[in-house]
């Protein structure tokens, strides 16, 4: 037993179940309802890092877990790229309430 245990690989899943939406992080896309949106690798790591934390996330921390990088003077970055994927997720899903935002960050 412990043998077959040892030659098997254990995988981590590719896919993500967040608020009714599939996100395949291998093809970087987000399902729902047979509708399939095409995301950028950016894109992708914002829901990855959603769907990781269960509470608002900062400009700040965004910006150190997406990009690596941490200044208060470039937070700007992520309210553009979070602007440009409730976009599309308006346009493609119906969805103005996917990415929201209080006092303390944005949360899904």
């Amino acid at each position: 037993m412990v043998s077959l245990l040892a030659r098997y690989k254990f995988k981590k899943s590719s896919f993500i179940n967040l608020r009714g939406y599939t996100i395949d992080k291998n093809k970087r896309r987000i399902k729902k309802n047979n509708l399939i949106l095409q995301l950028t690798e950016k894109e992708i790591n914002f829901l990855i890092l959603f769907s990781q934390n269960n509470q608002p996330l900062s400009r700040n921390f965004i910006l150190k877990n997406v990009w690596n990088y941490s200044s208060k003077s470039d937070t700007h970055t992520v309210e553009t790229h979070i602007h440009r994927l409730r976009k599309k997720f308006l346009e493609k899903f119906k969805d103005s309430n996917f990415i929201k935002n209080n006092d303390k960050g944005y949360y899904i």
